[in-house]
């Protein structure tokens, strides 16, 4: 009996805490970094006490967030970002999948791991994976393990680039146009970018999204040629954000308007990413395994060293 109210005693602190956590990140002092470490280590050390709901809400607050980032940002020069980076997310894309493909098989992946892993790397993270599991009918663990491997890499990535970024001097744009190419997630491009600066922010997002929209006819081709009949679903918060980018453009003189709206998309992000990070729990990092993480880790580095390469010696920018 003693045991029993002692164990309830400790979930209700451990959602007490997590509440008040999820609230602090409402303060503008607490920035997409610090919000995410603090998710990863409450998970770690005290439990999620609503691992379902937070799983959820992140989603579709990540989704609200990026559509309310598009009131920041102008259409023209989400159009003129778009366009500019069109060619090299294109080789990017290929390249980056027929690179993954091969440390597969030198590392003998299992086979559907291994393109879940390529795919999400290429694109975008879990949202990539999630539209190409269901074309390749991978299996629930190989889908698991993928989104584990992109899912520890992401938390990685969000807390490195700015300190690489800042290291280097690189120029805002240089590391915008650096996390949309070499981060997988969207919500960790946009926290990085948005720890980084407004410029950054403007074109990680653009570039990000625009890297996004390939989901669909890639998993497409990869379905006729499987002759698989999954359903492919569109990302309608892209068509978002370029809307609400079309409305600051086309409604400029309500500019306090638009510029409250995407600041409050910015504290919105914070919070989801205290909630991606809540995610990160021990049974996710032993879902991976050695040969998967291994591959995922391979990949990621080359991705990220080649393309900062290539941006800092002003190849693309």
């Amino acid at each position: 009996m003693v045991g029993e109210t002692h164990s309830g005693y400790k979930v209700l602190l451990s959602r007490m805490l997590f509440i008040s956590f999820l609230l602090l990140c409402l303060w503008p002092r607490v920035d997409t970094a610090l919000a995410l470490a603090a998710g990863i280590i409450f998970s770690l050390a005290l439990t999620n006490p609503f691992p379902r709901s937070t799983s959820k809400w992140s989603k579709i607050l990540l989704q609200i967030s990026v559509v309310g980032l598009g009131f920041g940002i102008g259409i023209r020069q989400v159009i003129h970002e778009g366009k500019h980076s069109i060619i090299y997310t294109m080789i990017g894309i290929s390249l980056t999948l027929c690179i993954g493909w091969l440390i597969g098989k030198l590392l003998k992946v299992n086979s559907n791991t291994s393109q879940l892993i390529s795919f999400g790397t290429a694109i975008c993270g879990g949202s990539a994976i999630a539209a190409l599991a269901p074309i390749i009918k991978a299996k629930d663990e190989e889908i698991a393990v993928s989104l584990a491997a992109v899912f520890t890499l992401n938390s990685v990535a969000l807390l490195l680039f700015p300190l690489v970024g800042h290291l280097m001097h690189l120029r805002q744009e240089s590391f915008g146009l650096w996390a949309a190419l070499a981060i997988h997630d969207t919500s960790s491009v946009v926290g990085a970018a948005a720890s980084y600066g407004a410029v950054a922010l403007a074109v990680g997002t653009t570039v990000k999204l625009t890297r996004a929209l390939w989901i669909t006819p890639i998993v497409l081709g990869v379905a006729f040629f499987r002759k698989t009949d999954g359903k492919v679903k569109f990302p309608l918060f892209i068509l978002g954000f370029i809307l609400a980018a079309l409305v600051r453009s086309l409604l400029p003189e309500q500019y306090m308007i638009w510029d409250n709206l995407a600041f409050g998309a910015r504290r919105l992000l914070v919070v989801t990413l205290f909630l991606i990070g809540s995610g990160l729990t021990r049974e996710v990092l032993k879902k991976v395994g050695f040969r998967p993480m291994l591959q995922a880790v391979a990949l990621w580095i080359l991705v990220s060293v080649t393309t900062l390469a290539i941006i800092s010696r002003n190849i693309i920018h």
